[in-house]
């Protein structure tokens, strides 16, 4: 009987929500903008302290599960193996979790913290380029995977492991038992749907405006909305066309593309720049990252008004993007994950996309910032624009754009093809291949979306409710925590769990806590 209530239900709710969030952005642009915003800063304000302790406490949870015995669990039966190679598997968690944001803030960030707004000291001095690279690590590394592994990992566990639907909701069935199948999970699964929703379509608006901001610094087409619209229209169609081609193909394809052109980008960007200066800018501010992480981890700035204003901007704002982010991503990762051991899925998440972040950013970031040293003011152009900018100072700055260009183009994709697939599939009942009418559907809804709000200038006012989505979630995170610690234990437990199991559960009869 619940079955053929929730699809509709969760479904209906979802589009209803989505439909009501477009019309305001449409109807009431402006005002739906400042009542956003007023909200973003209330919960930046009040509830930093509940972010950076949440955030640190799951870093610190999955730093325990690698180290325990709790490691050695599989994601799926006793024996079972990986479904992708681990290159594969990285390039697509790659791509889904950051790939964009790293082509859009990858020089822009360091250069915004150095010349811009510093969080200690004067902007433009050694102090705080060196702080540039250290908090932009902290952004981009370990705490924001730590977020996406624990979501994917509790989803993956579940559904793999314990043989539930591959639902959010089902997570926090060792705490509330069937009441899972009944609202709870509808609230659950519907607040993860309305996420993706928001979260892939300000991708989707934003992504278009730096392709848009690359072929106006490069190409001089103009930079305008009809531009970005129909850079959309033809995105949209190649990541339906893409997400029809179904997961094994469309999107690995693709996902390992861009991992061919961001390692290529990367390394040109190495050679041709100060290589050097790259790599001591690295090493040390790897070091000072790994030297402050637990000073980072929970300042508050309580004693510096102006260091709180920062910290709210950037930190804590962060914090709520990746909570936000999570639930998609999360869903992603997990559904890509079977077969691996906790250990090696959480170090794998934790490490290695955080060690490319660290390359990545200390290469773009050294060249922007080192432009701007020499007196060119990179400053002066919008954020879509600084890479481009930043490229205009080195050898065949030209050809690295039009890479720059093709590699946001294809992680856009990328990005809107994983969303589709996980949008479908959270929304029939978490069925692991999903009707292709429910992805083109979803898929249309998105470019709609971005569309709308980008003719009405809402795309501001749905980044803002991304940030107000993450505050409920996180109270969902906290008690999927609680949840995946107890049913983790239960199990340890029951295979008397030390350096070798002593039994393992019979097929398709794992040990649930809740239905002992």
């Amino acid at each position: 009987m619940f079955k053929k209530i929730s699809k509709p239900t969760v479904y209906g709710l979802a589009i209803g929500l989505s439909f009501l969030l477009v019309m305001l952005g449409l109807i009431v642009p402006q005002g739906f903008q400042e009542f956003t915003e007023i909200i973003k800063n209330s919960i930046t304000t009040n509830f930093g302290w509940f972010y950076l302790l949440m955030v640190t406490t799951i870093l610190s949870l999955c730093l325990f599960f690698i180290i325990s015995p709790i490691g050695q669990i599989k994601l799926g039966d006793p024996g079972s193996e990986p479904e992708h190679s681990t290159i594969s598997w990285i390039a697509m968690m790659f791509s889904a979790g950051m790939g964009i944001g790293l082509v859009f803030y990858g020089a822009a960030e360091p250069l915004s913290h150095y010349a811009i707004s510093a969080p200690y000291g004067d902007q433009g001095t050694q102090t705080a380029l060196s702080n540039a690279f250290r908090y932009t690590f902290f952004h981009w590394g370990l705490h924001a995977w730590a977020v996406y592994a624990i979501v994917a990992l509790a989803l993956a566990y579940f559904g793999f492991r314990k043989k539930e639907k591959y639902l959010l909701s089902v997570t926090l069935k060792p705490l509330f038992g069937s009441k899972t199948d009944g609202i709870i999970g509808k609230i659950v699964d519907t607040i993860t749907v309305i996420a993706t929703v928001i979260g892939v379509a300000t991708t989707l608006g934003f992504g278009a405006a730096q392709i848009n901001g690359g072929l106006s610094y490069v190409f001089g087409i103009p930079n305008n909305a009809l531009i970005q619209i129909v850079i959309i229209i033809i995105a949209t169609v190649l990541f339906l066309l893409s997400a029809l081609s179904g997961l094994g193909k469309g999107v690995k394809i693709l996902s390992n593309t861009n991992l061919i052109l961001a390692v290529g980008l990367l390394f040109m960007a190495i050679i041709l720049g100060p290589t050097v200066k790259i790599f001591d800018t690295m090493t040390n501010s790897l070091g000072n990252y790994l030297q402050n992480l637990p000073q980072m981890s929970l300042s508050t700035s309580a004693f510096n008004d102006m260091k709180r204003l920062w910290t709210n901007n950037w930190t804590i704002f962060y914090w709520a993007w990746w909570i936000a982010w999570s639930p998609f991503v999360g869903v992603f990762i997990a559904r890509i994950s079977k077969g691996r051991s906790i250990r090696e899925f959480l170090t794998v998440v934790l490490v290695v996309p955080t060690l490319l972040s660290v390359i990545w950013f200390s290469a773009f970031g050294t060249l922007s910032t080192s432009v701007q040293a020499t007196g060119a003011d990179l400053t002066k152009f919008a954020t879509e624009e600084i890479l481009f900018a930043t490229f205009n100072h080195i050898p065949i700055g030209m050809i690295l754009s039009i890479v720059a260009i093709i590699l946001v183009l294809t992680f856009f994709v990328t990005s809107a093809d994983s969303a589709t697939y996980v949008l479908a599939m959270l929304t029939e009942d978490g069925n692991l291949a999903p009707s292709n009418k429910r992805k083109v559907v979803w898929g249309v809804v998105l470019a709609v979306i971005a569309i709308v709000l980008l003719l009405s200038g809402g795309l501001t006012a749905l980044q803002n409710i991304l940030i107000i989505v993450a505050l409920p979630f996180s109270v969902i995170l906290l008690l999927i925590l609680i949840a995946l610690f107890k049913e983790l234990y239960h199990e340890k437990n029951e295979m008397g769990l030390q350096l070798t199991p002593e039994r393992y559960p019979t097929k398709d009869e794992p040990f649930k806590s809740y239905e002992d």
